[in-house]
């Protein structure tokens, strides 16, 4: 499975560098969402722009990576560009239960706002004390 991992301070981008998502390579994303969820990844930016094809599996892959960040942390999906992976994700009805954005700069402004919001959110707390 072809990939590359950016790390930054408060997120990291995986970038799936296959056109193909399917039971061939779904094992082997499970274990690597897994292992970035386990090395402490806080948000996983999910970058979908090279993926043409999603089968079952992939989008249990996909599914997986979402319960793994659901209590802390976020994980988005971007770069879903190509028609039938936007099929797919519309017709599983998908889009309601993920965080998808559309480019991978607007994915990151997204984590900061959150991160921002989070801080505030946290502050408000304190003054409560």
């Amino acid at each position: 499975m072809k990939y590359s991992l950016n790390k930054e301070e408060k997120y990291t981008v995986f970038h799936l560098d296959e056109e193909n998502l399917n039971s061939i390579l779904a094992p082997a994303l499970k274990s690597e969402f897994i292992f970035c969820r386990n090395e402490g990844v806080k948000n996983l930016i999910f970058d979908m722009s090279s993926v043409k094809y999603v089968d079952s599996s992939g989008l249990s892959s996909i599914l997986t990576a979402n319960r793994l960040w659901k209590d802390e942390g976020l994980f988005i999906i971007t770069g879903v560009v190509h028609n039938a992976v936007k099929k797919l994700i519309e017709i599983s009805r998908l889009e309601s239960i993920l965080t998808i954005i559309p480019t991978l700069p607007e994915a990151v402004e997204y984590i900061v706002m959150e991160e921002i919001q989070s801080e505030l959110g946290m502050e408000s707390d304190d003054d409560d004390l």
